[in-house]
């Protein structure tokens, strides 16, 4: 049947915008950071501040995002929020202060909450939203290259470009490369809409009862939050960290292994967890987070320690991104997709600003050790939620049998 088939070009074509959003909006800044802050007359830390406030920023406009994506359309706000990227990436070339520089990198932010996984999610929702879940995971596997690919490419372009040259190639993939597509994927929707085909596509109806979609909401959110928090928590200071527990220069290549592990989770998934409902992927994704944290406070300095904690760390991470885009549609529903992920975004993001801030804080008051039980009890916390949430799902799909 049609509707069994997924979207293939769709997915091929967002994949290709991912790699490039993530890439040039978010993971460039680390490796462009210390020019920015020899240039800008800023130290590393405030330049890490800015960026910082403006991933709490870009957190808050989620909300507002996921409601225009269900007035406007997906597709029209991932086009309007390529040709936004391209623009502040620009204004931020162009900074001829501190002040306008730090204006770019909260629009920058705000633009890819338009652009990155958020957006994406929703357009493969209102796609077609019965191959939505499987589409979701087929293209977090693609999006999983981004920091594989960008992280080398921005490194070596260091080399010939300043941080300011750089960033106007960026804004032109965003406006030659990830705009047309977006824009494609648009007017294709559009052009089925008139032919009637979306009609013809039923919507996914939630597994949770409607007197009870409000406060399932809460708990879903807060617990993506809080294992957002933690993920955020340890990924800013992973390679640091690693290094003070007496790694040394291993901490560089263990630190490495987060990445492939990422892909392979997502991989695995896509091969083998058809039959696993996204209420017990969160319930997975938060374990192997929380397992990989208490590996490394229980074997500090060891190498296989450290190694068994960056591999369990990845791979909660992957899996962690297929759920916040298919859990959401498997409990809720595709009606007002885009809203609902937009809230959850918001709560997620907003808390995970603070994270490398607050965990720097608690490692420098109560030491590694104590600080990565603490995120772990945290990350504890987010499971039992996702736990509550997949038991009491099941109860009403077996009430409603």
């Amino acid at each position: 049947m049609r509707d069994s088939k997924i979207p293939a070009a769709i997915v091929s074509a967002l994949g290709m915008t991912q790699i490039i959003g993530y890439g040039t909006l978010y993971y460039s800044f680390s490796i462009l950071a210390p020019e920015m802050a020899e240039d800008l007359g800023l130290t590393l830390a405030q330049v890490f501040g800015i960026f910082s406030a403006s991933l709490f920023i870009g957190g808050l406009s989620a909300t507002y995002i996921g409601k225009q994506m269900d007035r406007m359309g997906a597709a029209t706000i991932l086009t309007i929020g390529s040709a936004l990227s391209a623009l502040t990436l620009a204004l931020c070339a162009w900074s001829p202060s501190v002040f306008v520089f730090a204006l770019a990198i909260i629009l920058i932010e705000i633009s890819s909450g338009m652009v990155q996984y958020q957006a994406a999610f929703a357009a493969l929702v209102q796609s077609d939203p019965r191959t939505a879940s499987r589409s979701i995971t087929y293209l977090t596997l693609i999006g999983g290259f981004a920091s594989t690919i960008f992280w080398p490419i921005t490194a070596a372009l260091v080399g010939y470009l300043t941080w300011r040259e750089i960033y106007l190639v960026f804004a032109a993939l965003n406006l030659f490369v990830c705009m047309p597509l977006h824009l494609w994927m648009a007017r294709k929707g559009k052009a089925e809409g008139v032919r009637g085909v979306n009609r013809a596509r039923e919507h996914v109806v939630g597994a949770v009862p409607p007197e009870r979609r409000r406060g399932a909401m809460i708990v879903v959110s807060a617990a993506f939050a809080i294992l957002g928090f933690t993920l955020a928590s340890v990924l800013a200071h992973m390679v640091p960290m690693l290094g003070t527990l007496g790694l040394g220069t291993t901490a560089v290549v263990i630190g490495s292994l987060f990445g492939p592990a990422q892909i392979m989770s997502r991989l695995v998934n896509m091969i083998f967890g058809t039959s696993l409902s996204p209420p017990m992927l969160a319930v997975i994704s938060a374990a192997l987070m929380v397992l990989g944290i208490v590996v490394l406070a229980v074997t500090g300095n060891s190498l296989p320690g450290a190694a068994a904690f960056a591999i369990c760390l990845g791979l909660g991470s992957g899996i962690n991104s297929i759920a916040q885009g298919s859990l959401p549609l498997y409990l809720f529903g595709s009606d007002g997709y885009g809203a609902i992920t937009g809230k959850m975004a918001a709560a997620r993001l907003a808390l995970g600003a603070a994270a490398p801030f607050a965990f720097a804080a608690a490692m420098q008051s109560f030491g590694i050790g104590l600080s990565l039980f603490a995120i772990a009890a945290l990350g504890t916390a987010g499971m039992v939620a996702f736990i509550s949430v997949a038991i009491a799902t099941r109860r009403d799909l077996v009430a409603a049998e």
